[in-house]
């Protein structure tokens, strides 16, 4: 196997003025020990920073709380005052000469935004290791990387593209970065772990998996046509030249983790390993896998769209503090349209299959009333509080500029195709942007994304930018989806875990089916077989009844209620109208009250050819779509 990290790179520059040396002291105290190393200190005081947050993370995390033991001393190791500014900066006292910081980073935030360290493995994102030297961003710095001294870690390797300068078989040794924005868009992977190798376009990549996975059950064929596939369709739509030259997944594998960052060239992914595709399964794509290949998918395409197109307050921020833009609905709602359609386009869905997860990453949205109380602009703008700092009453307080974003790409695509009579579409702008923005690197103003829709279409998108982006209505997809030949409609839902689709010819207007009564509540099953809420819905039965978040349901009508499955089947006796005593638990307090039953929402949407008994043939397409050389 032969890792990115043992390829060396020609040296950015003659000599290093600043240089961390990253070792792995203790793996059982998760604790990596960094040097420090500035040859040029300001003279004044030299001021030293850590990130609070890291790019495509929206909150305050303030890393600096996992930073211990740190010192100063000159190089003649002479003892320096270093004094705390606030919890995220630090001044050395004034000294010639250079100067060496070292500090302990505990490590034990598994995730794909901070550090983790223990007997299995390291990673770590340079946001949370390393200390920033203000005044001198700019410039080119090394890093050494340092094996571990415990005897597992012998055969430990590193997985990363932060640029080698000279490393051993192993991956460890030196690296360097442009400067320390560059330095921060390299995440590093230590360990033993699977490795699967591909090529897209002619490019490498990468794929290693870290954590305790029966690898010899995996199908790696189909997971490496697939990311493949994916890559190059792409690589494809954007067109050359490619902005990488190599790309690295770095796939932490546990119990039930989902999530993803991205970087210049890699990406950070965590996922539970019921998401990996096995040999012997019922079906090629289970729901599961293809949910993994869909956030693969949307990681990749921030190759383009986020760390190349970027905003203007998103270009070399401090990270000490927060940054504020609308335009995140074009940045991650566009990312999540595209994850999707990508899909369909590297013929890993078919038409029909691409429809049936459309439905259902539509009805998320549809099924939350906040989209009537926060625009997807302000949604942007507030990420650092509402949106990464949710709360129980999120469903009817917010919306999701991930969910809500993708479907205002979606009614932007069909808009332009069919105002233009199918000559534009939504790959026109992105492709302008990628041309007048992402290979130039200029950033993107508020408003702009908006002025390059209407410069690239000839279209006055104002009114639509007013009323979806701006404002908080409904989207008119009955209409945009009927100028390509597709039904779109909201229906009940048919069980309690439905999460919309096309149920089939239940599903006709002609031929109502019986759908379940719901509570407006969403509950989790607790251990003492009771059902807690843990959202409401407002205006609907639980919350008219005075129910809670954190509230125990416990019985209706005197019967007790012990699982979801019961739930349903309970109120299937029933009907809109009418009234059951309830009884929960408040804390450790019992309360009754009345609950009467009302109608379900009709919030799953449903989509569907408008002949259903026409099935598409292997050419046929949701509507046309277009990828460019």
């Amino acid at each position: 196997m032969t890792l990115f990290a043992s390829r060396p790179q020609a040296a950015i520059a003659d000599a290093f003025s600043i240089q961390y040396r990253v070792k792995l002291t203790d793996p059982h105290a998760h604790v990596f020990e960094v040097t420090l190393t500035i040859e040029r200190p300001d003279p004044a005081g030299q001021t030293l920073a850590l990130p609070k947050w890291i790019p495509g993370s929206y909150l305050i995390r303030d890393f600096a709380k996992h930073l211990n033991r740190l010192s100063a001393r000159t190089h003649d190791a002479r003892p320096l005052a270093i004094t705390p500014l606030d919890a995220a900066h630090w001044q050395i006292e004034p000294t010639e000469g250079p100067v060496e910081v070292r500090y302990q980073v505990y490590a034990w935030d598994l995730s794909v935004r901070g550090a983790h360290f223990d007997a299995t493995h390291a990673f770590f994102n340079g946001t949370s290791v390393f200390l920033a030297v203000e005044g001198q961003r700019d410039q080119p710095v090394e890093v050494i990387l340092e094996p571990g001294q415990q005897a597992f870690q012998s055969d430990w390797q590193v997985a990363t593209t932060l640029p080698a300068l000279a490393t051993n078989a192993q991956g460890f040794g030196r690296f360097q970065a442009r400067n320390y924005w560059d330095l921060i868009e390299y995440p590093v992977e230590i360990g033993t772990f699977q490795c699967l190798e591909f090529e897209a376009c002619g490019i490498a990549h990468q794929a290693v998996f870290t954590g305790k996975i029966e690898w010899d059950r995996v199908d790696t064929e189909q997971l490496k046509a697939d990311l493949t596939r994916i890559c190059e369709t792409e690589l494809t739509l954007f067109g050359t030249p490619w902005p990488i030259e190599r790309y690295l997944f770095q796939v932490m594998v546990t119990a039930s983790d989902y999530g993803g960052l991205e970087h210049l060239d890699s990406t950070a992914l965590m996922i539970s390993r019921d998401d990996l595709p096995y040999l012997g399964r019922k079906t090629v794509y289970p729901d599961a896998y293809l949910n993994f290949l869909e956030l693969c998918s949307h990681e990749y395409f921030h190759t383009w769209n986020v760390k190349r197109i970027q905003p203007q307050v998103y270009q070399r921020p401090s990270l000490t503090e927060p940054v504020y833009t609308r335009q995140l609905w074009w940045f991650e709602g566009i990312t999540s349209f595209y994850d999707l359609n990508i899909l369909w386009r590297a013929g890993i869905l078919s038409a029909e299959q691409y429809l049936t997860r459309l439905s259902k990453e539509m009805t998320k949205v549809y099924r939350l009333p906040g989209r009537f109380q926060q625009s997807v602009a302000e949604s942007s703008v507030l990420t650092w509080t509402k949106f990464y700092q949710q709360d129980e009453n999120a469903p009817n307080a917010i919306v999701n500029y991930y969910t809500k974003g993708a479907l205002i790409a979606l009614g932007l695509d069909l808009t332009l195709r069919r105002d233009t009579q199918g000559k534009l579409s939504l790959d026109d702008v992105l492709l302008a942007l990628w041309r007048d923005y992402g290979r130039t690197g200029a950033g993107l103003g508020e408003g702009e994304i908006e002025q390059v829709c209407e410069r690239v279409s000839g279209l006055d998108l104002s009114d639509f930018f007013a009323r979806y982006l701006d404002g908080t209505e409904d989207l008119p997809f009955e209409a945009l989806f009927a100028s390509v030949g597709i039904e779109f409609r909201l229906r009940a839902p048919s069980h309690l875990k439905d999460m919309g689709g096309h149920l089939g010819d239940e599903d006709d207007l002609e031929a109502p089916f019986e759908a379940p009564l719901v509570l407006g509540a969403n509950f989790v099953q607790t251990e003492h077989h009771t059902l807690k809420v843990r959202h409401i819905w407002q205006e609907q039965a639980a919350v008219n009844a005075g129910l809670a978040p954190n509230d125990e349901l416990i019985a209706l009508n005197g019967f007790k209620i012990e699982s979801l499955s019961r739930l349903e089947t309970y109120l299937s006796r029933h009907q809109p109208g009418d009234t059951l005593s309830c009884h929960y638990f408040r804390r450790d307090e019992l309360h009754t009250t009345d609950l009467t039953l009302m109608p379900p929402p009709q919030d799953r949407v449903s989509l569907r050819y408008h002949d259903s008994n026409d099935q598409p043939s292997e050419e046929w397409t949701p509507w046309p779509m277009r990828s460019r050389n």
